[in-house]
């Protein structure tokens, strides 16, 4: 999975205002495309919620990360040094063309 970094020392971001960046940039290098699973450190929340329990402190992926990978993510974007994680899917064949 690729890794885009996004930092800014000029930006504060909320969860929100990463979320929208995040999926701006997801968009502008995977065209129509879907978050598959994030992170957000401040909260310590994840989504889907709990997919990290199935991991112990040996493992070196987090859940959020093993499960969008495992289900077809191409690009994590990182906000913030880790401050919120978002994993995206092109949406391919399963694009409306209509």
């Amino acid at each position: 999975m690729n890794t885009l970094h996004l930092t800014s020392e000029a930006i504060s971001f909320d969860f929100d205002r990463a979320k929208r960046a995040a999926d701006a940039l997801a968009r502008a290098l995977l065209g129509e495309s879907v978050c598959m699973s994030w992170y957000d450190r401040t909260l310590d929340r994840e989504a889907p919620a709990h997919v990290s329990e199935c991991h112990d402190d040996s493992c070196d992926v987090p859940g959020y990360v093993d499960y969008a990978r495992s289900r077809g993510a191409e690009l994590m974007i990182d906000v913030g040094n880790g401050e919120f994680v978002f994993c995206y899917r092109p949406l391919g064949e399963f694009a409306d063309d209509a």
